[in-house]
């Protein structure tokens, strides 16, 4: 059981975290803070670099058992922190605006418990994993070699979910997160005097097109199989002048669906409209994948063990709200054999997630820690 001194130094760790947020790839000394910080817990094994700036620590119990990996993200956002908490981000245009820095501190709360109780068997895994914000995290862990030393039997998340009643769960099997991924389109042609615009090749018709036609292949609708949406984030055209006539464009789309399966058909009708408008016009094309996410998928026998932990904690928990059409990393955690669950802790009514005044709420820590010890406990006893 967690003290009143834990909460407190777990609260001091969690506001520190929040200071100094790295972005994805970057999280460097928010890694090396975790690592001093698990120092004192004497974990029986320690490991970082994984998959780039990723941290595990392992606890290990006296008999031999299945491995139980709890997860949770080093990285923060690159977006500007708007308060005036004392322990608001002092780094411009970076804050930890999705709760990892929350997350985090649940894995040091149950490394806590952990350290002054081994599991009878087995043993935990606490998996600090870098760049989830981009997709590309879990992916880079999973594929470390290092990784294999540790692969789980069983893995769990926690996030948190603004907008829902404060300390109640949603939880599902099946997809809980639908797959995304960034089409980056470049349409290149040759720019040309503002006067003269015969003389060169403008995409901005082409552009013109693009953006209708994209966002008509997936319009959103009810989540069920067969979901799609495209989203237009970010256009460009030309260079910010009066004198000339733009030579190249820039569109960005994200392609969301439900299932993994789904997602490559979305791409290659994307990809077809694309490469159908730059020939048509004369331009060369460029296509970029970014922010690659599968679909985050609950295992049916983690969900039960999910499940089994809150009522036990009585904890009232419910399938509202899922799937989301939110994307999470977490679901690479679950390839074959492992069995992975990750489940959402309501934060009450706050700001959303990624807003500018968004700040992790720190009454959840020891929830999301019982729910760990737990979940834990109930495997490995």
């Amino acid at each position: 059981m967690l003290t009143n001194a834990d909460i407190a130094e777990l609260t001091a760790l969690r506001r520190d975290l929040h200071r100094f947020p790295d972005v994805s790839r970057e999280e460097g000394p928010t890694a090396a803070r975790i690592v001093a910080a698990l120092a004192v817990l004497a974990p029986d094994q320690v490991m970082t670099g994984l998959g780039g700036h990723g941290v595990a620590a392992a606890f290990q119990g006296a008999a031999p058992g299945p491995t139980v990996l709890f997860r949770a993200e080093l990285d923060g956002l690159p977006i500007e922190e708007l308060s005036v908490a004392p322990h608001r981000s002092t780094l411009p245009g970076k804050g930890h605006l999705c709760g990892h820095d929350g997350h985090m501190t649940m894995l040091m709360a149950l490394g806590r418990l952990l350290s002054r109780q081994r599991p009878a068997r087995g043993r935990v895994v606490l998996m600090f994993q870098p760049a989830e914000e981009d997709g590309s995290g879990a992916a880079a862990v999973t594929a470390d070699p290092a990784f294999a030393a540790i692969r789980p039997d069983w893995a769990f998340a926690i996030h948190n979910l603004p907008g829902v009643p404060f300390g109640q769960v949603r939880l599902a099997p099946g997809v809980v997160n639908c797959a995304s991924q960034g089409l980056k389109i470049t349409l290149t042609g040759k720019t040309a005097h503002a006067s003269q615009p015969e003389t060169g090749t403008s995409p901005a018709a082409a552009l013109s097109r693009l953006i209708p036609a994209l966002t008509a292949l997936g319009q959103g609708g009810a989540l069920i199989p067969g979901y799609r949406l495209v989203t237009v984030t970010h256009a460009r055209l030309g260079a910010p002048a009066f004198g000339i006539a733009p030579g190249e464009a820039e569109l960005w789309v994200t392609l969301r669906t439900l299932e993994d399966g789904a997602m490559a058909a979305l791409r290659a009708e994307a990809v077809m409209l694309a490469e159908t408008a730059a020939a048509a016009d004369g331009l060369s094309l460029t296509l970029t994948t970014h922010d690659d996410f599968a679909a985050s998928v609950n295992h049916p026998e983690a969900a039960a063990c999910v499940a089994a932990a809150l009522d036990a904690l009585h904890i009232p928990h419910s399938t509202e709200d899922l799937p989301m059409r939110a994307s999470e990393d977490f679901g690479r955690f679950g390839a074959a054999p492992t069995r992975s669950a990750m489940l959402f802790l309501g934060a009450g009514e706050m700001a959303a997630l990624h807003n500018p005044d968004y700040d992790f709420p720190d009454d959840l820590t020891p929830i999301g820690a019982r729910i760990f010890a737990r979940i834990a406990r109930d495997i490995l006893r």
